[in-house]
């Protein structure tokens, strides 16, 4: 049986969320989904890294966006989240990995407080 039917209801395997698209408010594409950060832990999905910005790859802004911020839309196959294009100017971004903490909980706190999401 291949992954895909096995895929089903609710669930989906991490390397197709990669690269789904993210809508704004004003269902926008805003961005794409660049990788999930997992709780090792809990082992539940706490950021996406939304992928914005730049041109091939190069040079683009990454958005760590609360996971509980998307909701999955069927019509527009991609997840939308409460905020538009403007606004996401404004929010927590790191350009370079290097130049993001992970480990830092006022950087997820700022990133959630951002987003109106309780961390």
């Amino acid at each position: 049986m291949a992954l895909e039917a096995k895929e089903a209801g609710n669930l989906i395997g991490s390397d197709k969320v990669e690269g789904t698209a993210v809508y704004g408010a004003d269902s926008q594409k805003i961005g794409s989904i660049e990788r999930l950060m997992i709780d090792k832990t809990s082992g539940k999905v706490s950021y996406a890294v939304l992928s914005f910005g730049g041109f091939l790859g190069i040079g683009d802004d990454h958005y760590p966006l609360p996971w509980q911020s998307l909701k999955y839309d069927t019509n527009l196959e991609g997840y939308v989240t409460g905020i538009t294009e403007k606004q996401l100017q404004g929010a927590p971004k790191y350009r370079e990995e290097t130049g993001w903490n992970w480990n830092d909980p006022t950087v997820g706190r700022s990133v959630n407080e951002y987003y109106g999401v309780p961390f």
